[in-house]
């Protein structure tokens, strides 16, 4: 079982290691990108430069491969962002995997955040799997994780599917008008897409493939530096790609459902 502190505010849950995660993320994509953007120019570009405009270029031709270079070039700057926040958000839990085993006793402070969750219930019931796992002096015992990417939490990659459908909608609403908007909306298929396929489908595909990621990188890492060392390197490439081409999904998928609302023969 792998858990992870909470806390509650306004009968709203949050998940600590998620939360700084997220801001580490965040900080990071900035200092890579004010790194890279201190000393442009437009004659002999630096490495830096000639990398970042690649990532631009090819932000670019994604765009363009569903819109026009015009229309394509208002969503560029939203791509670049997603591709870059969610690329390196999917690496972190790969460069470090930070976990704490416990056994015996905790504090009831800390057991009461570990087992905090939406309903009295539901945390009755947690607490009592985490006593299972805390009793259980031959497993790995209640296993806490601190430092995870932040893509392998469904609130994160729901969050960032919902900025990026809600954004679509408002284009739709701009370009077409309310009414035509409202109009689709009387298709039973249409409506099927945009309230059940697409909200469950663009989350779930990133979160489901980084979370069971890391999952199996911290089991390798508990067998041990003889049993788990080959199979953990393989693994880690095979996650740095998988992280990857997540990352350029999301940003194409995005560049989809906007072309959907924007193009002209909508």
């Amino acid at each position: 079982m792998h858990l992870s502190p909470r806390f509650e505010l306004s009968g709203l849950v949050f998940d600590i290691p998620t939360m700084i995660m997220t801001v580490v993320t965040s900080l990071v994509v900035l200092l890579l990108l004010v790194g890279l953007t201190r000393k442009l120019t437009v004659g002999a570009p630096s490495g830096g430069q000639n990398f970042l405009e690649w990532v631009v270029d090819f932000v670019s031709g994604i765009a363009q491969n569903f819109m026009d270079t015009k229309t394509a070039s208002r969503f560029i700057t939203l791509g670049f962002t997603l591709l870059l926040y969610i690329f390196i958000g999917n690496q972190l839990g790969l460069l470090f995997n930070v976990n704490t085993s416990h056994h015996g006793q905790v504090s009831q402070s800390f057991l009461d955040s570990l087992a905090l969750s939406g309903t009295p219930e539901a945390t009755e019931h947690k607490k009592e799997e985490i006593l299972k796992e805390l009793a259980d002096d031959e497993g790995h015992g209640a296993v806490v994780v601190w430092w995870k990417s932040p893509t392998a939490t469904p609130s994160v990659t729901f969050a960032l599917a919902l900025m990026v459908l809600l954004y679509s909608q408002y284009l739709e609403i701009v370009k077409h008008g309310l009414g035509t908007y409202l109009k689709h909306f009387l298709n039973p298929i249409h409506l099927l897409e945009e309230i059940i396929i697409k909200p469950l489908t663009l989350p779930l595909r990133l979160f489901g493939n980084i979370f069971a990621g890391e999952v199996l990188i911290s089991f390798l890492l508990s067998t041990g530096i003889f049993v788990g060392s080959l199979p953990l390197v393989v693994w880690l490439g095979y996650s740095f790609f998988v992280g990857s081409v997540q990352a350029y999904i999301f940003t194409t998928l995005t560049m989809v459902y906007i072309s959907q609302k924007v193009n002209d023969h909508h």
